[in-house]
């Protein structure tokens, strides 16, 4: 393996080694504890503009599996047709791999899809970084390329030389560009905003029966029939889909079961009224305690967001639904009287347990 260094915004840097797409890469450098999945991590498209490092210390050791489509034409073992992560930071990398379902390594999986990997740092002491100082912008450059966060330091007196990808709007990048339409056996039908949907939500649905009408995310569904309204996950800052927002706040108008996960969650709440910000370092893990107020039923959840509603901002009307019971963060809202209501964590998990899928059963009973 050739060398690779890690360039973070605080002027560390990690000497380690290139695996992987042999290129530079730039992003917001996030950590995720997940311990299994990372096949379908690499594909969430919520990961746009990241940089992942992955805390449990062996990678690759399960190779990747065969690409395989349903009727539908959507992916059955990942959540997406590509990886969405930038690159990809681990502490060890496995060459070998043995899983009955695998067909080839990571390392040719990412340079099929051109993301660079690090391997061999102390992924335990940067975790520890991120977690103090907060998710910051990073650059991977292995051995032979350049890349200006090289040649800077923080006496330059300027910030590290990578565009911050909460400046962009990743949702516009990640959504689909057309309208697609998938039949299913039974007579409900739902518009589904994708705003980076996980191809594992389009199941849940489909499974039981919903027909989905899969919409851009700056698509007026407003003119569409349809019994529910879907908003779904997606990378970035919520506060750049404004067109998205005011569509929902036209649809709320109707009166008609409303539900949105992780970005949705946060859209909802922005489009009632509320507002978000950014956390130090975000929920990225599969082992996220949340409770249902006014009970003592606790749920472990999937969770992939850096960004989240602050539930004292929503009018009166709108309540917490579920808390983070880890630091106290929203995790979802509803309406007092109304159909509406939001998770911030992922009941579809994919990977991660699958403790509240019946919030999918839930909205479906209202349609």
């Amino acid at each position: 393996m050739k060398k690779a260094t890690l360039v973070l915004a605080n002027g560390r840097r990690f000497e380690g080694f290139s695996f992987g797409y042999d290129g530079p890469a730039e992003g917001e450098s996030v950590f995720s504890t997940a311990m299994v999945g990372y096949p379908e991590s690499l594909t969430d498209p919520s990961y746009s503009g990241q940089l992942l490092c992955v805390t449990y210390p062996l990678i690759g050791n399960y190779g990747i599996p065969e690409e395989v489509f349903d009727s539908n034409g959507l992916c059955t073992r990942f959540e997406s047709e590509k990886i969405y992560v930038r690159g990809l930071i681990i502490a060890q990398y496995s060459e070998q791999f043995s899983h009955y379902d695998a067909v080839k390594s990571l390392s040719e999986w990412l340079c099929e899809h051109k993301v660079p990997g690090i391997c061999g740092i102390d992924t335990r002491e940067l975790t520890k970084i991120l977690r103090e100082e907060g998710s910051m912008l990073g650059a991977i450059v292995p051995e032979g390329h350049d890349h200006p966060a090289l040649h800077w330091t923080p006496e330059d007196g300027v910030g590290i030389p990578v565009a911050d990808p909460n400046l962009e709007n990743q949702v516009a990048i990640v959504s689909c560009k057309d309208v697609i339409r998938y039949k299913a056996s039974g007579d409900k039908k739902i518009v589904l905003v994708d705003c980076g949907v996980k191809h594992q939500i389009l199941h849940c649905f489909i499974d039981r029966g919903v027909n989905v009408t899969r919409v851009p995310w700056d698509y007026d569904f407003n003119t569409l029939e349809w019994d529910g309204l879907f908003i779904s996950n997606g990378p970035g800052n919520p506060s750049l889909c404004s067109v998205t927002v005011e569509h929902i706040r036209k649809a709320m108008e109707k009166g008609k079961p409303i539900f949105g996960i992780c970005m949705g969650n946060q859209l909802l709440g922005i489009a009632a009224g509320g507002s978000t910000y950014k956390l130090k370092y975000g929920h990225r893990s599969h082992n996220q305690p949340v409770r249902l107020e006014g009970s003592d039923k606790c749920f472990i959840s999937s969770q992939n967001h850096g960004f989240a509603i602050d539930e004292k901002s929503l009018p009166e009307d709108w309540e917490v639904l579920f808390t983070n019971m880890n630091d106290g963060t929203n995790e979802g809202i509803r309406h007092k009287s109304k159909p509406f209501f939001s998770a911030q964590f992922h009941p579809e998990a994919s990977s991660g347990p699958v403790d509240t899928e019946f919030l999918f059963d839930r909205f479906i009973s209202l349609l």
